[in-house]
């Protein structure tokens, strides 16, 4: 992975950061250097499947501290990380404030967002303890979030547009665009369709996955 700045001020951006709000100790920089090189090994298997132009340079992966959307990429990440690692909590809960604070997104620690996943512009977008599959895309405003205790299950390829929520037991098919201000409430979404409405009157247009396809391949570089 190539780096826009040096890794050293990468680090020296982010203590000054969490520094400007939090005191950090000793104990949580060291908890941050135990998982930074795992952290950068999975933001580049990300990026690597991520089309957007800012996401490579010259055939490699490319990090920019600066761009917006891949240092809320990098703030997940490396709390989601350290949290593997039975690291620090207290850390994890400034990296994700921070993260909050910079971004309006809400992205958890604890929620396993998969290996692979993109956004653009996640301002208001909240994602909750669902089931998450490769090749994940949201945008601002989208919720997934829980009814009753239960979670959404996604397959993979789907495209959550701009201010879409899915909410509670939704069993959500491989190769689906939820469209803009959709709600999917405990409702069940086949694959290769488009989601339009609001349950339980949903407008469910089957059998498009030559769209959906096209779509995909604009987000993602697939095998």
């Amino acid at each position: 992975m190539r780096f826009a700045l040096p890794e050293s001020e990468v680090r020296a951006q982010l203590d000054r950061q969490l520094s400007a709000l939090f005191p950090i100790n000793a104990e949580e920089r060291s908890a941050i250097d135990g998982a930074w090189n795992a952290t950068f090994d999975r933001l580049e298997t990300r990026f690597s499947r991520i089309k957007n132009k800012y996401y490579s340079r010259d055939g490699e992966t490319f990090f920019d501290s600066l761009h917006g959307c891949q240092w809320t990429q990098f703030l997940f990440t490396l709390s989601n990380e350290i949290n593997h690692r039975g690291g620090v909590r207290s850390v994890c809960d400034k990296i994700y404030a921070l993260n909050r604070t910079l971004s309006s997104a809400d992205l958890y620690y604890e929620v396993e967002l998969p290996d692979v996943f993109t956004f653009d512009h996640p301002l208001g977008a909240v994602m909750g303890r669902a089931e998450y599959s490769d090749y994940f895309e949201f945008s601002q405003g989208c919720t997934v979030g829980n009814n009753n205790g239960v979670y959404p299950r996604f397959g993979e390829r789907v495209f959550m547009m701009s201010d879409s929520k899915v909410i509670g037991d939704c069993e959500i098919g491989s190769n689906v665009i939820i469209g803009a201000n959709a709600c999917v409430k405990d409702q069940d979404i086949p694959r290769n369709v488009l989601v339009f409405g609001e349950s339980p009157n949903l407008v469910i247009k089957e059998n498009r996955k030559e769209t959906v396809d096209a779509y995909a391949k604009g987000v993602f570089v697939y095998d």
